[in-house]
């Protein structure tokens, strides 16, 4: 850190997270009600309370901050709501239809079913303008560009009030030429229209996906310009002394201006930083292997890492739309606190994904909420303390969760409402451990080789439900577990995503060799100049790489990392041992004899941002009678069967101190519910440990 502060900010559906650390290595987490219609307010809100813990006015503490950075579900929930802006696209003559073909195909689990709906298109059919012009698969111009088509096509959208543009043409990534003259007239003749290409968003093979991909970055890319200009605003106006970076869905920054043009980045934006966060928490255990999942108000949000390296993921449906970018590989389920607990039209109980969200939220918030939530489940379980105040604002009522559950599930079904909200409970963790199978067991990972990370203020009280369900006996929740992203920001870097095509067979060729490595090192070069114009020198940026490699004649490709962009002879033999043992994992099987062949690469280019300190709690002398600030009765199964279960206040805890379950350990944002078989400990960097118990 060269300032005082580094402030973190992440804008979720329920509330908005704040984390400041100083140069003493305090850390410090805040939040405020999240406000979707304009997210300045929960920050000049959360600001405001910052300012008052500190005893310094918000712009003295803004000033004197060397990062101030923005995760932000704004791209997202544009998507989510269709709340973008009206595009025009123009493509190649014939392929007008490409977005609504979809490659044939419908999402998985839905391939079958007659009655699933057709994606809603993003551009209607007659905003889809055919334009002549053809380039060949290996660069050569067949055709010349139909300029009048384009001209005609912009008349078109100005008539019909388009606000962005998106230009996807046939084999733009072996020759840009045509899109960039397209580019060129649409600046000239819609001057304040956005606009982007193909060959730039996704410079990689695949039609439909490239034209997938710069719309949906088209679709959003004003959103995101509004957003952020006026988060810009606000700092501008705070003193801040840098520009406010942005958390990409790669998982590093950027600033606002890269932000604003490549809105695709920004889908995942929250979320994606839950990974580094996840590293940094295990680490001073020795742990590289984390599952890290994030349950808040609406979403419970999960990746993984391995070897200290997270999965991407790309080409992939993301909400119905093909997305090429690579981002983390996030997956989200409706299964936050604030999922609404229904009976569906069998008459059988289901959690989600309907939320109740900031507003009204869960019933037990007093906030005009009339459906049962898991928050309204976990209070009646005993698992929430009734006279605790939520993120230091929400007041919760005991008593109207436990009769909307009556009304809404016990009653209809027959059944208790204790047994009721354990239902509501379970069937949420099922839902949930189903979310994190389908990132580790079905990415050839077995969950047991992992930690589990608890973040989220609802994740500690199911952490250990999960973790005895995926035989994980590891389980890590920061004192800062309800903040994590937002602390996930405040240490992660720079990082730009430089994409390319390159169809290369992987033989014994040492010109093959070659060519890899030249592209390999104009990927790097590029990355290097971005982060240089950043501010950045040649000896804090590091380039890490990834190729997708298949066999010879199949269509999907696996993803092989590689840590540096010149192969020797044996590098490239490694390359593709790599690969074999790659497919394996996946598919069961390999075929070390088969030809294989390269078929895109992308460059993670990273700028390295010096992390601040991070705390170190040193011991007090408190014993855990000392801690323990009352009991409180609690059901851990479907039996009835209430258990007194002491509770214990997490800002009393000294470290090292065992608590066996069943206990719950309240901390200002967060409970941590520990059942009986399981034991707890709080370590010195301000992590608990939770492990089964050998001695129960």
């Amino acid at each position: 850190m060269k300032h005082d502060y580094r402030l973190g900010i992440d804008a979720g559906g329920t509330f908005t997270d704040f984390i400041i650390a100083d140069r003493q290595g305090r850390v410090r987490l805040f939040k405020s009600p999240s406000t979707p219609e304009d997210g300045t307010k929960a920050i000049r809100a959360g600001l405001a309370q910052i300012a008052d813990a500190l005893g310094k006015p918000a712009a003295e503490i803004v000033a004197n901050a060397d990062l101030c950075i923005n995760g932000t579900t704004v791209a997202l929930n544009a998507l989510i709501e269709r709340q973008g802006v009206k595009v025009g696209l123009l493509c190649s003559a014939g392929h007008e239809d490409s977005l609504e073909i979809r490659l044939g195909h419908k999402e998985d689990g839905y391939r079958y079913d007659p009655e699933y709906p057709p994606a809603h298109m993003l551009v209607p059919r007659h905003l889809r303008r055919p334009i002549g012009g053809r380039i060949l698969s290996d660069g050569r111009e067949r055709e010349p560009l139909d300029e009048t088509a384009i001209r005609e096509a912009l008349s078109y959208f100005r008539d019909q009030g388009v606000e962005a543009v998106a230009i996807s043409f046939l084999w733009s990534v072996a020759n840009p030429d045509h899109e960039a003259r397209a580019l060129a007239l649409v600046r000239e003749l819609l001057p304040g229209v956005f606009v982007c290409a193909g060959s730039e968003v996704y410079p990689q093979v695949r039609e439909y996906t490239r034209t997938s991909t710069t719309v949906v970055n088209a679709y959003l890319s004003p959103v995101m310009q509004r957003y952020v200009s006026r988060i810009d605003a606000l700092f501008e106006e705070l003193g801040a002394r840098h520009p406010v970076q942005y958390f990409q869905s790669n998982g590093g920054l950027a600033q606002g201006k890269m932000m604003s043009e490549r809105a695709v980045t920004a889908i995942n934006s929250g979320p994606a930083s839950a990974p580094q966060a996840g590293l940094h928490v295990a680490r001073p255990f020795g742990i590289d292997n984390v599952i890290t999942v994030d349950m808040g108000g609406t979403s419970f949000d999960i990746t993984l890492t391995r070897g200290g390296q997270t999965n991407f993921s790309k080409d992939v449906d993301f909400l119905r739309y093909r997305i090429g970018v690579p981002m983390i590989q996030v997956e989200t389920l409706g299964a936050g606190g604030g999922s609404i607990a229904h009976l569906n039209d069998q008459g059988m109980l289901q959690v989600g994904p309907r939320s109740a969200g900031a507003t009204p939220g869960p019933v037990c918030y007093g906030k005009g909420g009339r459906e049962p939530t898991v928050t309204d489940a976990n209070l009646v379980l005993g698992y929430l303390n009734p006279d605790a105040v939520l993120g230091g604002t929400v007041c919760l009522d005991r008593e109207a969760a436990y009769q909307a559950i009556y009304d809404k599930v016990a009653k209809p079904l027959g059944i208790s409402v204790e047994r009721a909200a354990f239902g509501i409970s379970t069937l949420v963790n099922l839902n949930m451990v189903n979310g994190i199978r389908r990132v580790s067991v079905e990415q050839g990972y077995d969950p047991r080789d992992f930690a589990l990370i608890g973040a989220g203020g609802a994740a500690g009280m199911h952490l250990v439900r999960l973790a005895d369900e995926m035989g994980i006996r590891q389980v890590l929740v920061p004192k800062v577990a309800s903040g994590l992203c937002a602390f996930g920001q405040i240490i992660s870097n720079v990082q730009y995503e430089k994409l390319s095509s390159l169809p290369l067979p992987l033989d014994e060729d040492e010109a093959h060799r070659e060519v890899l490595n030249e592209r390999l090192a104009t990927l790097r070069d590029l990355g290097v100049e971005q982060l240089r114009q950043d501010g950045f020198e040649r000896n804090e940026i590091d380039c890490h790489y990834r190729l997708e490699i298949r066999y010879l004649g199949q269509i999907h490709e696996c993803t092989v990392e590689l840590q540096f962009d010149r192969l020797d002879a044996q590098g490239w033999q490694n390359l593709k041992a790599a690969f074999h043992d790659r497919h394996e994992a996946l598919y069961s099987y390999s075929e070390p004899h088969s030809a294989i062949e390269l078929v895109n690469l992308e460059c993670s280019a990273v700028g390295r941002v010096a992390p601040p300190r991070m705390p170190e709690l040193a011991p007090r002398s408190i014993d855990l009678e000392q801690a323990r600030k009352g009991q409180r009765d609690m059901l851990f199964d479907e039996s009835g069967d209430w258990t007194p279960a002491p509770v214990y206040d997490g800002e009393r805890l000294d470290p090292d101190l065992c608590i066996r379950g069943p206990a719950v350990i309240e901390e200002p944002t967060t409970n941590i519910v520990i059942p009986p078989g399981w034991q707890a400990s709080l370590t010195r960097a301000a992590t608990y440990l939770l492990t089964p118990d050998e001695g129960a």
